[in-house]
């Protein structure tokens, strides 16, 4: 055990997925935990280092046996200022969508008091979900962006916070976008100044760069935007070849892939978050891998607008970081827990095919599928190898963000049955069934920040 006196000691069951095939459960343990929110130890409850944690850490959490310890969760891609529009149009196309619903929207942030109460609503939410990390667009509005992060700061809740850059003039309408790539180019600067001005000791707020997408940025705010991520090596993130008209437009417009469009103009490097990928070639998964970039794959949003089901086990094995978005609202639920068991479910539709009119030998895509496990790594470790960052396991040096479920609920489906669920089972249900009300604890950097 570490000479360092804990400041918290959670003692219980820990179920976690350190890698897409692995199911990792320690019975009886105690996590101990610095004042930084960094793990410590992970020691047996009637070891030595165990019994020390217990009797020397300032605050004691004692899990009963029908609870369990998971890594927190970790979404890649939220668009923070659609949170009012959750569950709604998603009956007709992205494009259609974006100009009648999303950015009619997104343009009523220019009032900072809606915005406030927008997020004061959310971030909570979201931290009940189980959504120790969250990735966000917010929008081209400096103030509402910089709420968003005060926000999350005030909730304890991680957060990378993007103002979005937008400003081509077909692609985007009169009444909402940067007026130009310079003013664009000067707004994200100084957003990403504000963020990283405010106080947080325990570093869990971060600035990324986010242009939109490319049908909504002119090539030179691009180009800008590729020449600021190298300057003040702030992440970027980004919307690629999400459906056929956004992948279309930028073969017509730049004669290449969004992938190599986007490498062209410098923002494809290390822990890039690339929204979507559905129409990823290949080609396009290597050059991700190879840039240490990686996907935020939405399997509900996808869905209903993307056209195609995104290769989760493939893109791993050509070497690219994935992880799990929820792409509110694009995604009509808010919680990762249903988009890992929707992403069990569209690869298995990938995998077996979803038409009975082609013969079952030719209908679907071989070695597809993916289960829970997999899923469940996506959105957590697999999020924190996208991100670099030390989050997504528990385990000695990394973040104590982490989520207590409930096994015994009354009127809750998720229950553990004695004789028959053993921890595999238990897990899995876990996954497809845990509701925000069978989540008791939330906690980021060691503090509980949800209950």
């Amino acid at each position: 055990m570490s000479n360092l006196h804990p400041a918290l000691a959670v003692r219980g069951d820990l179920l976690q997925t350190p890698s897409p095939t692995t199911l990792d459960v320690q019975q009886q343990v105690v996590v101990s935990v610095a004042g930084d929110g960094r793990i410590l130890d992970v020691d047996p409850v009637e070891s030595d280092a165990g019994r020390s944690a217990v009797e020397t850490a300032d605050e004691v959490v004692h899990l009963d046996r029908s609870q369990r310890l998971l890594p927190g969760l970790i979404d890649t891609h939220i668009h923070a200022p659609q949170w009012p529009q959750l569950g709604t149009g998603l009956d007709i196309g992205l494009e259609q969508w974006l100009f009648e619903y999303t950015f009619p929207l997104e343009a009523r942030y220019a009032d900072p008091s809606f915005a406030q109460s927008v997020w004061q609503e959310m971030v909570p939410t979201l931290l009940a979900h189980g959504t120790t990390t969250a990735v966000y667009f917010a929008t081209v509005h400096e103030q509402a962006t910089l709420l968003l992060a005060e926000t999350c700061l005030t909730h304890g809740q991680r957060a990378y916070v993007g103002r979005v850059a937008m400003d081509h003039p077909e692609g985007t309408p009169v009444w909402y976008r940067d007026a130009d790539a310079d003013a664009g180019l000067r707004a994200s600067e100084r957003s990403i100044e504000q963020i990283r001005s405010l106080q947080d000791p325990l570093g869990l707020v971060q600035p990324i760069i986010t242009p939109r997408f490319v049908p909504a940025c002119s090539d030179a705010l691009l180009t800008g935007l590729g020449a600021l991520a190298e300057r003040t090596g702030a992440l970027v993130q980004t919307h690629c070849s999400e459906s056929d008209w956004e992948h279309g437009h930028v073969l017509e417009r730049h004669g290449c892939t969004d992938t190599e469009s986007l490498r062209r103009f410098g923002l494809l490097r290390r822990g890039t978050v690339l929204a979507h990928g559905n129409h990823l070639g290949d080609d396009d998964l290597r050059l991700i891998g190879g840039a240490g970039a990686g996907v935020a794959h939405c399997p509900l949003s996808n869905s209903y607008f993307a056209g195609a089901v995104f290769p989760a086990r493939r893109a791993r094995a050509l070497g690219v970081h994935v992880g799990i978005g929820s792409d509110v609202s694009g995604g009509a639920h808010p919680g990762l827990l249903p988009q890992c068991a929707m992403a069990v479910t569209v690869s298995r539709m990938l995998e077996d095919g979803v038409d009975a009119a082609t013969d079952a030998w030719r209908r679907g895509v071989a070695d597809s599928r993916i289960d829970t496990v997999a899923a469940f790594h996506l959105a957590t470790k697999g999020g924190a190898d996208l991100l670099d960052a030390p989050l997504g396991l528990i385990e000695p040096g990394r973040s104590f963000d982490a989520i207590v479920v409930d096994l015994d609920r009354p009127l809750s489906a998720l229950r553990a049955w004695d004789g028959i669920d053993n921890e595999a089972r238990i897990f899995e249900k876990i996954v497809r069934l845990a509701s925000p009300a069978d989540i008791s604890r939330v906690f980021v950097a060691g503090r509980c920040v949800s209950r």
